[in-house]
């Protein structure tokens, strides 16, 4: 294999393993969330709140990991 397939291969493996990360932990936290409004439902929108701010950083750093990605797909640092 050359260099430009193992470039591919990883870029590959970062973007599905962020997005499989993202993914799973937006779902607990969404369960966890109808979990609290469930047990005391004056406090859902307090918590509405936080959760959206943390399912923003959770995505956040998977749009970091497709970033890095692409860098690594166009600027191969590993070519001549």
């Amino acid at each position: 294999m050359t260099n430009v397939a193992f470039v591919a291969l990883a870029c590959g493996l970062i973007i599905g393993l962020g997005a499989l990360g993202a993914c799973i932990g937006i779902a607990m936290m969404g369960g966890k969330y109808l979990e609290a409004s469930a047990r005391q439902p004056e406090l859902m929108d307090k918590l509405q709140g936080k959760m959206l701010l943390l399912a923003g950083l959770i995505d956040a750093a998977f749009i970091i990991g497709v970033g890095i990605a692409m860098f690594f797909a166009t600027a191969n640092p590993f070519q001549g």
